[in-house]
């Protein structure tokens, strides 16, 4: 990543891109697929939508069964990108994640096509759609003294010391995320300003009728039954031995990598001395978490539309879906 580019702010796509979101196992991927093939078709081939992938985990190369990319035959029904951009021992921002996907966008952009946001991971929704402030770059010094701390005093007094510096981020962080905690703190001791200060700029919302965002909405005990088949599956097609492999990489796997859903619980179990596939249970639960606190914040975009329903007994009709996304992009570029 150009060095410049850490302090830059990230201006919002929102005007130029097309957004299909949800969370996890809910359908996103072949609902995509569908959209871009349906539009093409409809269109004799002038409008051709290109995919970006909005997920944190599926930029590591080698993570592949766990952070469920595209299979070959998906990526032949479409161009896809945001994919295998680092390897798996590094760490990857925010920013940096917004610096590729701005040159993309612009690439897309400047061949006629249209590119299509597919994904989950709320931090790169919100920079995608609202824009963001990089700020400072990390400083591992301090970095490394705030771990040491919170191993010594615990997450909680890691929250009290960020309720001193930036109550409001301390109010708006999930309390478990000791990550972005340090990242308040480390922000505003470089700068001398809360990061919630400086990025209210960036929390300016817009409504659902100016732009092209969605979201799957999938009744819970649908979602919940998907997820144990994504999972099932996962293991089936050999997530275990992607991971011993990861481990047996010359250099240790990020914190991110090592932490992602799917492949933390995995490492923990080798680490205990048990068989890998006693960690499929936990794998589900997490998963499960990690859906519930998507769902979340997607309930705070005032700029998605709505695909299905939470309160219906069903999963939302894929071709109603499709149906319903296309003819509102058309509709969209007429009345614009």
């Amino acid at each position: 990543m150009h060095p410049d580019t850490r302090s830059q702010p990230f201006a919002p796509l929102f005007d130029d891109v097309i957004v299909l979101t949800g969370p996890t196992a809910s359908g996103k991927t072949e609902l995509a697929l569908r959209v871009a093939e349906t539009l093409a078709a409809r269109t004799n081939g002038r409008q051709q939508i290109e995919i970006l992938s909005l997920d944190a985990i599926a930029v590591y190369r080698g993570m592949d069964i766990g952070s469920a990319k595209p299979t070959s035959d998906q990526l032949d029904r479409a161009p896809h990108h945001l994919i295998d951009l680092v390897d798996p021992w590094q760490e990857f921002s925010v920013a940096e994640y917004l610096h590729s996907a701005h040159a993309c966008v612009q690439d897309i952009l400047d061949r006629g096509k249209r590119p299509m946001f597919v994904g989950g991971t709320p931090m790169y929704l919100k920079g995608v759609l609202r824009g963001f402030d990089a700020g400072p770059p990390a400083d591992e010094a301090f970095r490394n003294a705030v771990e040491e701390d919170l191993k010594q005093h615990g997450i909680g007094a890691l929250r009290e010391r960020l309720q001193q510096v930036d109550p409001l981020s301390a109010a708006k962080i999930d309390p478990g995320d000791s990550r972005r905690m340090i990242r308040a703190l480390e922000f505003a001791r470089a700068t001398g300003t809360p990061i919630s200060h400086r990025q209210l700029q960036f929390d300016a919302a817009r409504s659902s009728r100016e732009g092209l965002v969605f979201a799957l909405r999938v009744p819970r005990p649908v979602l919940h039954q998907r997820i144990e088949q994504r999972v099932e599956e996962m293991f089936d097609e050999g997530l275990v031995a992607e991971v011993q492999g990861l481990l047996a990489l010359e250099r240790p796997l990020s914190k991110t990598s090592r932490q992602a859903v799917g492949y933390r619980e995995i490492i923990e179990a080798i680490a205990a001395g048990d068989a890998p596939e006693t960690a499929a249970e936990q794998v589900v639960f997490h998963t499960r978490r990690l859906a519930r606190r998507q769902e979340t914040w997607l309930r705070s975009f005032s700029e998605i539309r709505g695909l299905g329903s939470f309160e219906s007994d069903s999963a939302p009709d894929i071709d109603q879906c499709v149906d319903s996304m296309v003819g509102t992009i058309l509709s969209f570029d007429r009345g614009n």
